[in-house]
C-alpha cells in the first residue's frame, strides 16, 4: 500500500527521492513526505497531506541538499491524513528519521512504556513509537544504528517494511522487512544504493537488486558490499538478482490513463503470457511447473485457490475450467477468511496463490499456512520476485508487464489465461479431455488477441453506451457459467473507480432478491454470450424487461434475440464458453473507465484504494 523510495551516494537525493515517489503513486497513498541530511549533517525534513506534487510545493522554498534520504507514501492505518501523521518520522531528539510500511500491532504497548521513559509523542501513527523505541535503545545501550533497529524489531510484532537514517552517521541507511516488500538497487562499485517497495522507483538507475527476505535487515553503507543480516544476528550472503523491466511500460505512452492503456495492452499482453507455453504448431502446451511438478499435480486430492479481489474472480473461472477439464475438484476461498478459520489442509493438497503483486498479505500468509501443512504451493503471480513468487514451491508468471493503473485489468486477463492453460495442460497430463477438444480450445485460444483488438475497435460505441450509466447511484450485473464471475469483476470495477454502487450475481438468483430493486431507474448489465445456459439467462433478461429495468447486454456477434430485448448491446467475437470470459470482461472495464472518466474522477488512482495490499 504505503511506498518507501531511499537513496545514499554521490548524487542529489532528493530528486531521485521525489522521483521514485511519482513512480509508486500507483500504489494508493494519502500524504507524501521525505527526510534528508545536508552536509553539514543537519536532517531536514518535510511532509505533507495530499499528492506528491503538494509535497515539492513544500519542498522548494526549502534547503532539500544531502546525498542521503528517505521518501514516502502513506496510506492511513493509525490516525487520520495529515502532516502531522505523514511520514518520515523523527525521534525525539531529532537525531533519527524512519519510514514504515505495514503495522505495529503492539504499538500501544510500547508506546506507554515509552511515555514513562521521558518520550513524548506528536503523531497518532504506531510508526512514531518505532522510531522512537529504535532512539531509546540507541541511547541506553551505546548500539550503532543497525544494532539499535535490530533490538527494536525484536520487541515488535506486527509487519513492517522500515528506512532509518542518523544525521550523525550520514554514511549509512539500515533497512529492514517482515512480511512487507523491499528491494535494494545497487549502484556501480558500492558508490551508490537505493532501495524501494518494489523495482519501478529505482529500475532506471540500476538492474541489480536485492530482494530482502523476512526478519533481515541489510546496512547500506558507501563503497562496501551491502551487509544483510537476520534478527538472530546470522550473517545472510545477498542474492543479487538482475531485474529486467520495460521502462516504456512505465509510461502512458499516448494515453490519458493507466488504465486505459492497460485495457488496450490486453492483447499483447495475453499473446505474451501464452508465449513459449502455448504451442500453435504443436497444438500443444508446455508447462514446466507440470513437467517438473507432475506426480504433485496429476494426482492432487484438491487444488485450494486463495485470492482477494480481482484475483479471487479470476480464481472462480480457474475452478471451473479446472473442474470442467482436469476433472479434479477445486475450492475458492477468500485468502482473508481462509487462515481464520481453521481450514482442513492435507498433504496431497494444491494451494494456489493468485496475486498481481505477489505481495497481498492477506494471501502471502494463507499460503504460508499451506506451507506448513506440506501442501504443494502454486503461486500465479505478475511481479518477478515477489513474495508470493519466492515462496513458491512451483508457479506460473502471467507476464503482462507492470500494471500501474489501481483497478486491474490486465492482470485479470492475464491470470485467467494461465488458469486455462494450466487446467488445460493438467487434464492432458490426466487424460480427462479428448484430444480434439484439448486441440480445438489451443487453437482458438490462439486466437483470442486478435479477438480483443476487435472489440477495442468498438470503444467510441462503448463510449456511448457508458454515458447512460453515470447518472446511476446502483447497478446490477448478471452472469451465468463462466461469465457470472466476469459479472462480478465488471460490477467491481464500476464501483471502484466510479464509486456507483454496483453488484455482481449469478443471473438465476436475482429472483432470490435482487428483482425488489429492479425499476426504471436500475440499469442491469448481463454479460449474455453464447454458452449452454443462454436460453436460461434470456428468461432473465426477460424478467428485468418485464419489470422496466434498463438493459444493456454484452452478446455474441450474430446474435438476433437479445439484441430485441435490451436497451444497448455490446458485441464481441464468437468463442468457446470457457474461453468467454477473455472476451466478455473488455467491454465491462471500457464502461468503467468511461464512466469515471465522464464523472471526472481520477482513474488511476481511486479514493481511498491501494494497488498493494500489504496489511490486513
Amino acid at each position: 500500500m504505503c511506498g518507501i523510495v531511499g537513496y545514499i551516494g554521490y548524487r542529489d537525493a532528493y530528486p531521485i527521492l521525489i522521483q521514485g515517489l511519482k513512480q509508486l503513486e500507483y500504489r494508493g497513498y494519502d500524504s507524501a513526505g521525505v527526510a534528508l541530511v545536508n552536509n553539514a549533517g543537519q536532517l531536514n525534513v518535510y511532509k505533507e497531506k495530499g499528492k506528491v506534487a503538494n509535497l515539492e510545493q513544500l519542498a522548494e522554498h526549502h534547503d532539500t541538499s544531502g546525498c542521503v534520504g528517505i521518501a514516502h507514501t502513506r496510506w492511513a492505518t493509525h490516525g487520520e491524513p495529515s502532516a502531522v501523521n505523514a511520514h518520515p518520522h523523527v525521534s525525539q531528539s531529532g537525531r533519527l528519521a524512519l519510514v514504515h510500511n505495514g503495522i505495529i500491532e503492539n504499538y500501544a504497548s510500547l508506546r506507554e512504556f515509552l511515555l514513562s521513559k521521558g518520550y513524548s509523542f506528536k503523531s497518532q501513527t504506531d510508526t512514531e513509537v518505532l522510531v522512537q523505541l529504535v532512539e531509546y535503545i540507541q541511547t541506553e545501550t551505546g548500539k550503532d544504528l543497525e544494532g539499535s533497529v535490530v533490538k527494536a524489531l525484536s520487541k515488535v510484532v506486527g509487519a513492517y517494511a522500515i528506512a532509518v537514517i542518523d544525521r550523525d552517521s550520514p554514511d549509512k541507511v539500515v533497512v529492514a522487512r517482515k512480511s512487507s516488500p523491499l528491494v535494494v538497487g545497487i549502484g556501480q562499485d558500492e558508490r551508490e544504493f537505493f532501495l524501494a517497495s518494489d523495482a519501478l522507483p529505482i529500475v532506471k538507475y540500476t538492474k541489480q537488486m536485492v530482494y530482502l527476505n523476512d526478519n533481515e535487515v541489510a546496512l547500506l553503507k558507501l563503497g562496501q558490499p551491502v551487509e544483510i543480516h537476520n534478527l538472530d544476528n546470522q550473517d545472510v550472503t545477498p542474492d543479487v538478482q538482475e531485474v529486467d523491466l520495460d521502462l516504456e511500460s512505465l509510461e502512458k505512452g499516448g494515453f490519458e490513463h493507466f488504465m486505459l492503456k492497460e485495457i488496450y495492452d490486453q492483447p499483447k499482453c495475453i499473446a505474451d503470457c501464452m508465449r513459449g507455453r502455448l504451442l500453435l504448431s504443436e497444438k500443444r502446451i508446455m508447462l514446466s511447473t507440470i513437467e517438473l511438478h507432475r506426480e504433485r499435480l496429476v494426482h492432487a486430492g484438491r487444488f485450494v485457490i486463495v485470492a482477494c479481489g480481482t484475483s479471487w474472480h479470476a480464481a472462480l473461472i480457474g475452478k471451473q475450467l479446472i473442474e470442467q477439464w482436469a476433472q479434479v475438484p477445486v475450492e475458492v476461498e477468500y485468502a482473508s477468511e481462509f487462515r481464520y478459520r481453521n481450514p482442513v489442509i492435507l498433504p496431497g493438497d494444491v494451494v494456489i496463490a493468485i496475486s498481481q503483486s505477489g505481495e497481498t498479505a492477506d494471501t502471502l500468509a494463507a499460503f504460508r499456512l499451506a506451507k506448513e501443512n506440506n501442501a504443494l504451493c502454486f503461486g500465479i503471480v505478475n511481479v518477478v520476485g515477489s513474495s508470493i513468487a519466492r515462496a513458491s514451491d512451483t508457479g506460473i508468471y502471467i507476464h503482462v508487464g507492470p500494471e500501474i493503473g489501481v483497478a486491474s485489468t490486465k492482470a485479470f486477463t492475464g491470470q485467467v489465461t494461465v488458469l486455462t492453460l494450466f487446467a488445460l495442460a493438467l487434464a492432458h497430463e490426466r487424460g480427462t479431455i479428448s484430444q480434439e477438444e484439448y486441440e480445438e480450445t489451443i487453437v482458438e485460444l490462439g486466437s483470442i488477441p486478435d479477438k480483443i483488438k476487435s472489440i477495442l475497435a468498438e470503444d467510441e460505441k462503448i463510449n456511448d453506451i457508458a454515458r447512460t450509466l453515470t447518472y446511476a447511484d446502483n447497478a446490477l450485473y448478471m452472469g451465468r457459467g463462466f461469465n457470472f464471475p466476469v459479472a462480478l469483476e465488471g460490477a467491481l470495477k464500476l464501483k471502484e473507480i466510479s464509486y456507483i454502487h454496483a453488484e455482481g450475481y449469478p443471473a438465476a438468483e436475482m429472483k432470490h432478491g435482487p428483482i425488489a430493486l429492479i425499476d426504471e431507474n436500475m440499469p442491469v448489465v448481463f454479460v449474455a454470450t453464447h454458452h449452454q445456459l443462454y436460453k436460461k439467462i434470456i428468461s432473465n433478461i426477460e424478467e428485468v424487461k418485464a419489470r422496466n429495468g434498463r438493459i444493456i447486454a454484452v452478446v455474441t456477434e450474430g446474435d438476433d434475440t437479445v439484441v430485441k430485448i435490451a436497451e444497448e448491446v455490446i458485441k464481441v467475437p464468437a468463442t468457446l464458453s470457457a474461453l468467454a470470459p477473455l472476451l466478455s470482461v473488455i467491454p465491462l472495464q471500457l464502461i468503467a473507465y468511461h464512466v469515471a472518466v465522464e464523472k471526472g474522477l481520477n482513474v488511476d488512482q481511486p479514493r481511498n484504494l491501494a494497488k498493494s495490499v500489504t496489511v490486513e
